[in-house]
């Protein structure tokens, strides 16, 4: 089935670019709001949901408090990525998220879903 990127936006209005690249970028952060538990050995990080559910994920690439961009090991896509980007408004100072994702067509509403709960989560906890 053909896959396509799909780029959600979520506003973080008076939080530190700091705050959020910590919550984005590390194995304690993404622990905080994306999976049940999360560890990392080099670039290499594990993400638990459950005790049956459990990825792993190559970070690819990075630029500090930039992005960090992340493969499912499992996935036979080679080009198939989820990325965490901030991008801070000069005028305001708030910064705004944009999860990029390679989703299956049939799987769009699914994971936008998905991605709209985890991101809340992460917002409540950065006092949003």
């Amino acid at each position: 089935m053909a896959r396509k990127n799909i780029h959600l936006e979520y506003s973080f209005n008076n939080v530190s670019g700091g705050i959020l690249w910590n919550a984005i970028s590390n194995a304690t952060g993404l622990q905080a709001w994306l999976a049940e538990k999360v560890t990392s050995e080099e670039r290499i990080f594990t993400f638990e949901w459950s005790k049956d559910e459990v990825r792993q994920a190559e970070c690819t690439h990075f630029r500090t408090h930039s992005f960090v961009r992340f493969h499912w090991l499992d996935d036979e896509d080679p080009k198939s990525y989820f990325e965490l980007r901030m991008e801070n408004n000069e005028l305001t100072g708030d910064y705004t998220l944009i999860v990029t994702d390679s989703v299956e067509e049939d799987e769009v509403e699914e994971l936008t879903d998905l991605w709209n709960l985890e991101v809340a989560q992460l917002q409540r906890q950065c006092g949003i």
